[in-house]
């Protein structure tokens, strides 16, 4: 554990409850339009449309993602997507709470290592985010910048070059994160250790996260990320 200098981390769904936010803008849309599905249904939606989406539109800013993944559920729930309602989706990012215990950890962390966000976002959901944070990292990696979503290799190229400014090496990163899909299983390939932030323990399935049927062993295991901060002190 004493090897690590930087800790890179996943923003929404291992800082912030982004589940949350999203059913926040999702529950309404579905009542409104007498749409009788639960929490789960609505997230699995998020999670098949917003994967497609980033796969096929990767300089898109993460505000556009949105507006196009909203049009992809209301479509697999035979609904429609009114304007207004795309565009509240769009913008909700800074609305999303943070978990409890996240900025706590973070300045703790902060004191021992150095932070990189890297988040699949763009520059003004996630100015508004940091706001909330009351934590500047030191540095980010957006995929507004790199042109690209993670899992895709180059956002996690475009965090190493970031590691290196500040001489850090490949084996002196542990990344954190709670999804498999966007993070654990890129960042094992590229021979990265990982630190699973098990937000959804006890809970069925992958939520708003698209699953994977790839396997993976993250090196640590919490879930919280107080108890990874037990771990790495």
């Amino acid at each position: 554990m004493m090897q690590f200098r930087l800790l890179s981390f996943d923003c929404y769904g291992t800082l912030v409850d982004w589940e949350t936010g999203l059913l926040a803008q999702l529950r309404p849309w579905a009542s409104r339009n007498q749409l009788a599905v639960d929490d789960d249904a609505l997230l699995a939606a998020f999670g098949a449309a917003e994967a497609g989406c980033e796969a096929e539109f990767p300089s898109l800013p993460y505000t556009e993602i949105l507006r196009r993944v909203h049009a992809r559920i209301a479509t697999q729930f035979e609904r429609s997507s009114q304007s207004a309602d795309a565009e509240a989706f769009a913008t909700s990012v800074g609305d999303w709470p943070i978990f409890a215990d996240t900025v706590a950890a973070l300045h703790e962390l902060q004191t021992r290592f150095k932070l990189v966000v890297l988040s699949n976002t763009d520059h003004a959901s996630f100015t508004r985010t940091q706001a909330t944070l009351g934590i500047s990292s030191d540095a980010c990696v957006l995929a507004e910048d790199v042109g690209a979503y993670k899992p895709d290799r180059r956002m996690f190229d475009a965090m190493l070059a970031t590691a290196a400014r500040f001489d850090v090496a490949p084996h002196e990163i542990l990344h954190v994160a709670e999804s498999l899909y966007h993070d654990h299983v890129p960042a094992k390939a590229l021979g990265l250790a990982t630190a699973w932030i098990h937000r959804r323990h006890g809970r069925p399935g992958s939520g708003a996260t698209a699953p994977t049927t790839t396997q993976v062993q993250p090196d640590y295991y919490a879930r919280s990320l107080k108890g990874l901060l037990v771990q790495l002190t």
